[in-house]
Order: C-alpha cells, then structure tokens, then sequence
C-alpha cells in the first residue's frame, strides 16, 4: 500500500504537516508527539499492528502498547483479532488496532452544523439539482488540476488513482492507494465532513463522479465512512470498464459493496 498521507518534514520532530498528517521519524519524541503519530498511523493504515506501529515510528512494543491501551481506555481505539488471511505464520493471530468513530470525530468536523445549515437552505431555495450541482463544483475543486488518465494503462491507471489520492490528502482526507487483485483501490480514512455527507449524500456521490471522469472507467464505491465504515474506499478496475457502458453517468448515492470488505472497508483478498 502507498501512503500519502504520513510525510517526513525536515527537523523529523512528528509534528504536522499539511492538511493535518504527521511526519513519521524514525524516532518520535515527546509524549504528545509520540501519540499524535501513533493516533495518524491507525487513521491512515488501521488496522495495523503494534509491532507495525513500532517499527514505523522507532518505539519499542511496551511503549506503543502503553499508548494503544490509553486509546482503547478513552474510546478512541480497538483492538480486533486479524482475520485468517491476513495472519502471517502460525501461532495466535496478532491483534490489529484502529481508530473508533469517536477517535475519528477527534480529529475535527468543523463547522459541521453551519454547513449542514447552508446546505439544507440551498435546497430549500434551489432544490436537489442545486445541491448536486454544490456537490460536483467542490468535488472538482479539490482534483483541480488533474489531468483525465491518458492511456488505459494498468502503470497510467495507478498513477492516476495516486494522483487522485493526494489531491485528497491536501483536502484533509488522509487518502491512500492500495493494489488489490486486478485494481487498485483509493482509500480516504477521514472524512472532514463525514457529518454532513451522512445527510447529503450527493457529497460522496460527486466524489464518485470525479472520480470516473478522471479515471475513465467505471469504479465503484465499496465503503462510506457516512454510512459507518471505518474508511471510504473505491475500487478501480485496471481492466477498463467505459463509464459511458453503465448507463448512468451521473451516480445519486454511493453504489453499494459488491466485493466483501473487512473491519477497514477493504476487500477481503
């Protein structure tokens, strides 16, 4: 997996970065620090291991499991038993750790009810279509600037799918790519306005839309956090499927899991 959220910055002190992310030293100082980075890694690659938490960050596994267990007291971690096919070796499944919705609301939903105030009077005044139309212009702003993918190639067609990830990383979205059998899969592990799309689900629907239209081909969504998964994820096919075949261009809610996911919204391989 590829991750574009978590960056280095120069003094490798594990503070922010950007649109919220936290540099990942190989060291991490400080309790807050060290926390903070802990909190990022489980937001942007949960479930993970604490041993995986450990060698990202340089910490030894008592101190990584000190953190996890304050998390997991204060309601903003859990812990869950990996599944059969992502245990690797014999012996007892390891435990896998990741944020909960309330760890997740943590990170800030500003603004929240303001928007959903301004959202439902824009449909009070210009109805539905005004608020697709809302929807599709803030998608786009955030993939401004990306270019439609030019050859349907599996290299030009991750490329892009990264390229999608990181426009929504510098949007606050904390999203990745990750290969799984004959695509790629974009995952977005927050959503700063996950409150307001659970009302207006044009917001994820226009996400769904850029999408297409950059990637040419018909990706499906496979997980919402507004519907209460842990990440939203969109599977893109590397075999390409013409949007144009599916016979609506224009989606009105995000399309439902065809492929069986896991606690973190990602296909079961």
């Amino acid at each position: 997996m590829k991750t574009v959220g978590l960056r280095r910055n120069d003094e490798g002190a594990g503070r922010r970065t950007g649109a919220g992310s936290i540099a990942a030293p190989a060291a991490v100082g400080g309790e807050g620090h060290t926390r903070a980075a802990i909190v990022q890694l489980l937001l942007e690659e949960g479930p993970i291991t604490a041993t995986a938490i450990g060698d990202r960050l340089g910490l030894a596994p008592a101190g990584v499991r000190r953190h996890l267990d304050a998390l997991i007291d204060s309601g903003r971690a859990r812990a869950t038993r990996s599944a059969p096919w992502q245990q690797k070796g014999r012996g007892r499944p390891a435990k896998q750790y990741q944020l909960t919705a309330a760890g997740r609301g943590d990170l800030g939903h500003a603004y929240d009810d303001l928007a959903g105030a301004a959202i439902r009077q824009l449909g009070e005044i210009g109805g539905e279509q005004a608020i697709t139309e809302f929807a599709r212009k803030r998608a786009r702003t955030i993939v401004a600037g990306i270019e439609p993918v030019g050859e349907h190639t599996t290299e030009q067609t991750e490329a892009k799918a990264e390229e999608i990830a990181e426009a929504f990383t510098d949007a606050g979205f904390a999203a990745t790519t990750r290969k799984v059998g004959a695509g790629v899969q974009i995952c977005q592990h927050h959503c700063p306005v996950a409150h307001v799309a659970e009302e207006f689900p044009q917001l994820c629907a226009a996400e769904l839309e850029a999408f297409r239209e950059l990637l040419g081909t018909h990706v499906q969504r496979l997980a919402t956090i507004a519907n209460g998964d842990c990440a939203c994820t969109t599977h893109v096919p590397l075999l390409v499927l013409p949007a144009d075949r599916t016979g609506t261009s224009v989606p009105t809610a995000a399309q439902p899991a065809a492929v069986r996911t896991n606690d973190s919204g990602r296909s079961a391989e």
